[in-house]
């Protein structure tokens, strides 16, 4: 299987199913800093991210706004001083869809990038 953060989003329509626990246990292995969590009455992925400066926390806000923009799959981020806290789900089919997995792999790769810059 290709690597997650390589891969794209596809298109996601209300209906689509959820992913499996069979499937959720084998994806989560490729993003093992982030935690399934049943929040607000859904499955979610969930990550903390934390920063020395406010700047860096913004920047990297910033940077994983962008990346939602660019594969139209929008998170819940909360940026404050020092932490970074992102939630992934698939709003359409209010659970998780294997685009979640994708877009947290890819959040990873940017903390990566932003930690060496």
């Amino acid at each position: 299987m290709e690597e997650l953060h390589k891969r794209r989003c596809e298109a996601c329509k209300m209906g689509a199913p959820v992913v499996t626990e069979e499937q959720a246990n084998e994806l989560i292995v490729n993003i093992p800093s982030w935690k399934r969590l049943f929040h607000d009455g859904v499955d979610k992925l969930t990550r903390e991210f934390y920063f020395v400066e406010f700047k860096d926390a913004f920047d990297f806000t910033y940077k994983i706004a962008s990346l939602a923009e660019r594969e139209q799959h929008h998170p819940t981020i909360i940026t404050e001083w020092g932490k970074v806290t992102i939630y992934w789900w698939t709003h359409k089919i209010n659970g998780l869809h294997v685009n979640d997995f994708i877009m947290a792999a890819k959040t990873d790769l940017i903390a990566k990038m932003s930690a060496k810059s």
